[in-house]
């Protein structure tokens, strides 16, 4: 069954887009809110971090999250503490990963990157303060049910060093090397899929979920982040830089394995399809009630950007 036949097969007619403009906006609001203002001194770094932070992004895992919340129940206010903190986290790790000793790169989200406007130093800083800021608004999160400590857990465990960190280590250390496709499975499963995991499951945490639903949101979220990660390969090479607005071509330049060097094209979309359509069958707990998660994994697999 194709992923196009099943989510018709479901008689759901979703407007993503729609949903999207509105949990974006109603997540900047809320970064607006929980993170400094620009001018809290020193106002260097304040700056730094907001430059990043609002540079555009799409808010997808903040989106994965509130959608989460809601399948299970939940109240998108109970949700928002927890999908600001991701974003956070998700921000202070690209701010990193485009500096000059990691993928050393000048252009994301269509604009320089942030060592290219505030400098290295700064950019270094700027990200430490966003990730600071994530634990410090989750551990401020005043939501429903006994999800409080398991929540700074799932946080500290996404974006460690057996995770989100152990992701880029594997990434860097294969650069230039030929690798097999476990290994970069390994480096997906964790530089990506960690995170859009860990959205999904603080989502049902801060609906206390039950635990049928939260092995369900963690099937997802796994599925759906190896299918995002596989896309953004793919896009690395069909796209251009303006469409995607970041450095097109910098996986190959960088000699760094990806699935279309790997296993090729066609297979690469195969596996994001298949990958995309297990995420569904997870969400066949719901029983009908995660329309936004099922609309947000079909978008991904289809993204061009």
């Amino acid at each position: 069954m194709s992923v196009t036949m099943r989510r018709k097969s479901s008689g759901q007619a979703f407007d993503l887009q729609r949903y999207l403009a509105q949990q974006t906006s109603a997540v900047d609001r809320a970064l607006d809110r929980l993170l400094p203002p620009a001018s809290a001194k020193p106002p260097t770094i304040h700056k730094a971090m907001r430059y990043s932070l609002f540079a555009g992004g799409k808010r997808l895992r903040p989106a994965l999250c509130l959608a989460a919340a809601e399948a299970c129940g939940g109240k998108i206010a109970d949700a928002m503490p927890l999908a600001c903190a991701v974003e956070c986290i998700h921000t202070y790790s690209l701010i990193h990963d485009d500096l000059p000793a990691m993928d050393d790169d000048d252009l994301r989200r269509g604009k320089p990157t942030n060592h290219k406007v505030f400098g290295e130093g700064i950019a270094i800083l700027a990200g430490d303060a966003l990730l600071t800021e994530a634990f410090a608004i989750a551990c401020r999160w005043e939501g429903v049910g006994n999800w409080q400590r398991e929540i700074i857990v799932e946080l500290t465990e996404a974006s460690g060093s057996r995770q989100l960190i152990a992701g880029q280590v594997a990434d860097l250390e294969g650069e230039g090397k030929d690798i097999s496709a476990a290994q970069l499975r390994y480096i997906h499963e964790r530089k990506t899929s960690a995170l859009l995991r860990c959205s999904t499951r603080l989502g049902g945490m801060s609906a206390n979920c039950n635990p049928r639903q939260f092995q369900a949101l963690s099937d997802f979220g796994y599925n759906v982040g190896l299918a995002f990660q596989i896309i953004d390969d793919i896009l690395d090479v069909t796209q251009t830089s303006e469409q995607l607005g970041k450095t097109a071509g910098k996986d190959t330049a960088a000699q760094k394995a990806t699935y279309p060097k790997i296993v090729g094209m066609e297979k690469s979309r195969k596996i994001a399809a298949q990958l995309t359509e297990r995420a569904f069958r997870a969400l066949d707990v719901f029983k009908g009630s995660a329309s936004a998660l099922a609309a947000l994994a079909e978008y991904l697999l289809k993204r061009d950007k």
